[in-house]
């Protein structure tokens, strides 16, 4: 009895001993990773505490570290401050408002991985991620309703009379297109998001007005969704179906001439209705020009929306590969970036060049097509357009000649 006493005893002292070395371990490792040791000095040798800080003597330099002006990056902190703020503890300092967002439109600007971003401001991998997160979705809060408002009867009007001007295209209010966001393959997804493509994505889709704006945009349908129905199971094409968009009512696109109902403008991968104009198939064209010059001022009014995605591609390098983050984080990351393209093209002094109009294949992939049939009231609000541009009150000088030049290149 005492034998087995004393052994249960040494047992138990062994164990409690393990219990101690367990947690001094613990306790070494919690210490070890809780602030690393080249991140103790981010004060001093920080990217954002050198380099930033320098880059606001250079304004061109600055412009095209984070993609827009010390103005612009100013009003935006001001605007999401209050939403990223972190209050200063005992054990550590807060990383600052102006860091936080310093961090995320480098992010979005490079497409540079958290842990290249981290070691670049002396940040935690994992804190990037946070900060990344957390300050796109404060823009998207803050900036969203200033830059993407509810449109307004007023706003169609206007936006149809840049359509007008710009692209001679009556009664157009908006450009629709929708693109696939390559992704990395979410955790337990399957073929969700596998897309026609063989990769995985998001879809994107955006209504864009004559100056390259975003009007209004729908984020997160899957990819597999590709082979059709995007437009009407989103927010947008629930809207234009209902009727609850405050589109205003049809009116005419020639004096005394009958009233034609406001359109967006699409590809083929979109069906064919009253208030969404797509291009006549190839079956309508063979020895057909007045279907092909529809087609030809069509295509012309719909590469506005295009343009918009080379645009946002060109400026936020993070859509030039796969995200490799989960879809939820996908989408804030894409609503933010569309809310200060939209910001930034506010600007006056904004002109698109030639390398932010190239969209990349490998950086936004289109939509598939959508084979749907169409009414009869869409036809022929199709058609009264066709006669329009065809017509000595609406063609174009040289429209002719462009559609020409085409067959004979094709």
């Amino acid at each position: 009895m005492e034998s087995s006493s004393s052994s249960d005893s040494s047992d138990w002292e062994t164990v409690a001993a393990f219990v101690v070395l367990d947690e001094d371990e613990r306790n070494k490792r919690s210490t070890r990773t809780w602030v690393h040791d080249i991140n103790t000095k981010r004060e001093e040798l920080g990217e954002f505490r050198r380099l930033v800080q320098e880059l606001r003597n250079d304004s061109k330099r600055f412009h095209m570290y984070f993609r827009m002006t010390i103005e612009q990056f100013d009003y935006i902190h001001e605007l999401i401050k209050s939403d990223i703020y972190k209050r200063n503890t005992q054990l550590r300092k807060a990383i600052t408002t102006e860091e936080r967002l310093a961090v995320c439109l480098r992010f979005l600007a490079t497409g540079n991985s958290f842990r290249s971003i981290g070691f670049s401001y002396r940040l935690g991998f994992s804190t990037v991620r946070e900060i990344v997160q957390e300050v796109c979705q404060a823009i998207w809060k803050r900036l969203g309703p200033i830059t993407m408002p509810q449109p307004t009867e007023e706003m169609w009007k206007t936006i149809a009379s840049r359509y007008k001007e710009m692209w001679n295209f009556p009664n157009c209010i908006g450009a629709i297109d929708g693109k696939h966001i390559n992704i990395q393959c979410p955790i337990n997804a399957g073929s969700t998001y596998y897309n026609y493509k063989g990769s995985h994505s998001i879809v994107l889709l955006a209504l864009v007005d004559a100056d390259y704006k975003f009007i209004a945009i729908d984020v997160g349908a899957y990819g597999r969704n590709s082979d059709g129905g995007i437009l009407s199971n989103s927010i947008i094409g629930k809207k234009l179906q209902s009727k609850t968009f405050n589109i205003p009512e049809p009116a005419p696109i020639i004096q005394n001439g009958q009233p034609q109902p406001y359109v967006i403008v699409g590809d083929e991968a979109f069906p064919l209705k009253t208030y969404l104009l797509r291009p006549y198939s190839r079956s309508y064209l063979e020895d057909n020009e007045p279907n092909k010059i529809f087609n030809y001022r069509l295509s012309r009014a719909r590469r506005v929306v295009e343009n918009a995605f080379g645009i946002l591609a060109a400026r936020w390098r993070c859509f030039r590969g796969p995200l490799e983050i989960q879809p939820e984080f996908v989408d804030k990351v894409v609503l933010a970036s569309c809310c200060l393209h939209n910001m930034l093209c506010a600007d006056n002094a904004f002109e698109p060049d030639t390398e932010s109009l190239q969209l990349l294949e490998s950086a936004l992939l289109n939509i598939d097509s959508l084979r749907r049939n169409s009414t009869r009231e869409a036809f022929q609000v199709r058609d009264y357009f066709k006669e329009y541009f065809n017509s000595n009150v609406g063609s174009l000088v040289w429209q002719i000649e462009s559609v020409r030049k085409g067959k004979k290149q094709t």
